[in-house]
């Protein structure tokens, strides 16, 4: 068999001769060529051979560490360790599968690594997804000849709040310490002592401190390092996993959530690529606690009018006393809707301030800002993508980018998954960072990066000298002209805004340098609610509020005669109304009293105003204020077909509709079964939700066109033959172990119990899941499986 990556082949089905930078080399008799500076064990995935490894991580510098990936290569006096070298031409490799030297070898290494090891799997939160578990079962031997006394340790040390250590378990793959000093660049964990006295611990002071610490728990092919908060709470093959993102920057870090009944256990990075590879920070990975604290709001509470206190109250009175008190402001009430909304969240916030309440006055950005900043966003920004340009600087483009400004922003602090990014980059490339600030900060040295001293308020003048290239000393110079290369970028931040005639400074200095500019909030739901329109000047998609034909598209869009012409106010001028009078009531979703410019002055206005509603999770100065507080439904806790159930028995009779994004025939089938009385998809069109009230309110169940069709292909269909013979046309690129892979897909299997059943990592069956994902061209692995049990896999 003969496999080129990175080529087309050409006629009649024989590879193509390799290019020059190709290498070609026989792995287990099969041939096949990739690009100069491939490690063996890569290659070697790529034909789907898998080679037992502990230490390597293909985010990670090689180590050959562990020794447990040595094969055998021909001309070679002994086994080679296929993590650490890079394939020649002409080489021959022999792995375990053919090769008994490399097989006795892998056994030898892994009787030694079991010497010391507790082998206490059934107490270990590592157990049922550790790859030393695995790999003992699959290539060690049942016996070991080790009669000595094992080493131990004093356990758990901590490492930090969140990181434990339990030492008898680590393997040294060094794969926690590489990760502190390649990654995060935190002198997090270290390799003490030499020889059989070697191990991992911490070095001596104070506990590690890092933005990134988790992420070591996670790549830890052992139990060595676990999570405090999760440790001996649950075991892997009790959690369910939902794909999220991260809602604590904007970043948009993938990440999965694992849930035991109904509750949430822990948060893990996904593997993406695009945005975060596979790392996330602290916040992201141990900041989901707040949905599950004891003081959150369980019920909505209505202000009696008698003893001025607030009172529990159903959801069906807390709607109408709501109702009632915001209608009677009609075109008086302002609406602050924070920046944490997600972006249907913010756009039905947008919707409800000028149809319900007839007003513009709403506004997310709950923190300093300015009328240049709105002017800048609406004109810059939205409906424009992520750049001045309007085509998108990626995580990809701003790690290939010769030289970074940052203008406004500490990306360690405010945007760790970009920070991440330009670490790397200077690592890998020489990637040149300038910062205009006031002080040097820890993420800024480890990025490699140049302060620009710049005092508070003075970012307007130096981006202008910055932009001519005169008044500058020796480091704006050489910032001035690295700046001037192509593919360089400029992230500002949102504290940006509270300099006066920066953020228009900064789009001069990308027009006279060709710089490509980039707005990086901190909140993760700001670029959202820009593009929903809860401002004051826009509309959804970044209309201007102001233009009389995007009113009247929006308008009949919306079904209603028309919109608000009046100017709207934003967050500094709705509070101001609030608090002389001018403003009756307020709806406020999400805010903190003391992130506004001016808390005091909020006060006032939130004692004076008429009528006040909350939306939160939890009492706060907004909530001890209000007449009527709604809950914000935490969905990590409770998703949709679980809460059926639990709302056909808190409201007898009810009949609820879904509206959802996720169309899968079991959700559709879950929803029925759970009560549902009707069932939607997003992009329905507002007269099929009509139909669908009133189909539900007449006694009768509703499902779209979309989830009846999803529902008919389950159940089969004249067409399945027709589906089966595309579905295996889609597989016909893939090798034979994607395909082993892909079969367990459609037989539902998690990828911990596709590596035990192959015989694989899990780390590797992640990188065969997402090759998969992009040759069949899947969002998801919900779609591949579904693609598999329609070509005939995973069906026996």
């Amino acid at each position: 068999m003969t496999v080129t990556t990175d080529q087309k082949s050409s006629g009649g089905g024989e590879a193509a001769v390799p290019p020059e930078d190709l290498v070609t080399l026989t792995i287990d008799g099969a041939q096949i060529s990739v690009p100069k500076g491939t490690l063996v064990i890569r290659a070697a995935e790529l034909l789907g051979i898998e080679i037992p490894r502990f230490c390597d991580h293909p985010l990670l510098d090689p180590a050959g560490a562990c020794r447990q990936c040595i094969v055998e290569v021909e001309g070679q006096r002994k086994p080679m360790a296929s993590c650490t070298i890079t394939c020649t031409d002409g080489m021959v490799v022999r792995s375990q599968l053919t090769s008994p030297v490399a097989e006795k070898a892998q056994r030898g290494v892994m009787e030694l690594l079991l010497i010391n090891h507790p082998l206490d799997c059934p107490v270990c939160d590592k157990g049922g997804e550790c790859p030393l578990q695995n790999q003992a079962m699959s290539t060690g031997d049942p016996e070991t000849r080790f009669e000595g006394k094992k080493r131990t340790f004093a356990k758990p040390v901590p490492v930090n709040a969140e990181v434990l250590l339990d030492r008898e378990r680590c393997v040294l793959c060094a794969r926690c310490t590489r990760f502190s000093n390649q990654i995060a660049g935190d002198p997090m964990i270290e390799l003490l002592e030499r020889g059989a006295l070697q191990q991992v611990g911490t070095g001596e002071g104070d506990p590690l401190v890092s933005y990134f610490s988790g992420n070591t728990i996670q790549i830890c092919p052992v139990g060595a390092l676990t999570s405090a908060a999760y440790r001996f709470r649950s075991r892997p093959f009790d959690l369910v996993s939902s794909p999220s993102v991260c809602e604590h920057c904007s970043g948009g870090c993938a990440t999965r959530t694992d849930h035991r009944r109904g509750k949430v256990m822990r948060r893990l990075a996904a593997d993406d690529p695009e945005v975060n590879e596979e790392w996330i920070c602290d916040k992201g990975r141990f900041g989901f606690r707040y949905a599950q604290r004891p003081d959150r709001l369980t019920t909505p509470l209505v202000r009696n009018p008698d003893n001025g206190k607030l009172e529990p109250a159903s959801w069906p009175e807390a709607l109408e006393a709501a109702a009632r008190g915001l209608a009677g402001s009609r075109g008086r009430a302002g609406v602050l809707a924070g920046g944490r909304l997600t972006h249907e969240d913010a756009y039905a916030y947008a919707k409800f301030a000028r149809i319900a309440l007839g007003t513009n006055d709403v506004d997310f950005r709950a923190r300093q800002h300015s009328a240049e900043e709105a002017d800048f966003l609406a004109a810059h920004v939205a409906g424009r993508g992520v750049d001045l340009g309007g085509d998108g600087v990626t995580y990809r483009e701003l790690e290939k980018a010769p030289a970074v400004l940052l203008v406004g922003l500490e990306a360690e602090e405010e945007a760790p998954g970009v920070f991440l990014r330009l670490r790397k980059a200077h690592r890998k490339h020489g990637q040149r960072t300038f910062a205009l600030a006031s002080h040097a900060t820890r993420g800024l040295t480890k990025a490699g990066g140049t302060l620009l001293p710049a005092a508070p308020g003075t970012e307007t003048e130096w981006l202008d000298a910055l932009a001519g290239g005169v008044g500058l000393d020796d480091a704006g110079a050489r910032a001035a002209e690295a700046l001037r290369a192509e593919g360089a970028v400029v992230l500002v931040g949102e504290r940006l805004a509270a300099v006066p005639g920066a953020l228009t400074a900064a789009l001069r200095f990308a027009t006279a340098t060709g710089a490509r500019l980039v707005w990086i909030p901190r909140r993760a739901g700001e670029r959202a609610a820009l593009e929903a329109g809860a401002m004051p000047g826009l509309l959804p998609g970044g209309r201007p509020a102001t233009d009389p034909r995007a009113r009247e598209e929006t308008a009949t869009a919306w079904g209603v005669a028309e919109l608000p012409r009046s100017a709207g106010r934003d967050t500094g001028q709705i509070i101001e109304a609030a608090a002389t009078g001018e403003l009756a009531a307020l709806l406020v979703g999400g805010v903190e009293v003391r992130d506004l410019p001016d808390p005091a002055r909020a006060r006032e206005a939130l004692d004076a105003v008429g009528f006040l509603v909350s939306l939160e999770q939890r009492p706060t100065e907004v909530t001890d204020r209000a007449d009527v507080v709604l809950l914000d439904i935490q969905m990590p806790v409770l998703d949709g077909l679980s809460a059926l159930p639990e709302l056909r028995r808190a409201v007898p009779g009810a009949r609820p509709l879904i509206l959802t994004t996720f169309g899968e025939p079991e959700n559709v089938l879950g929803a029925l079964r759970g009560g549902g009385a009707g069932f939607l998809l997003k992009d329905s069109a507002p007269e099929e939700l009509i139909r669908a009230v009133r189909a539900a309110a007449s006694g009768d169940a509703y499902l779209s066109p979309a989830a009846t069709r999803h529902v008919i292909d389950s159940l089969g269909s004249g067409e399945r033959d027709d589906r089966a013979r595309r579905a295996r046309d889609r597989l016909a690129d893939l090798v034979p172990r994607e395909r082993e892979v892909l079969e367990l897909l459609g037989e539902g299997l998690s990828n911990a119990e596709i590596g035990v059943r192959l015989r694989m990592s899990e780390a590797t069956v992640k990188s065969y899941v997402s090759r998969i994902l992009a040759k069949l061209g899947c969002a998801n692995r919900v779609q591949a499986a579904l693609l598999a049990r329609d070509a005939g896999l995973g069906t026996r």
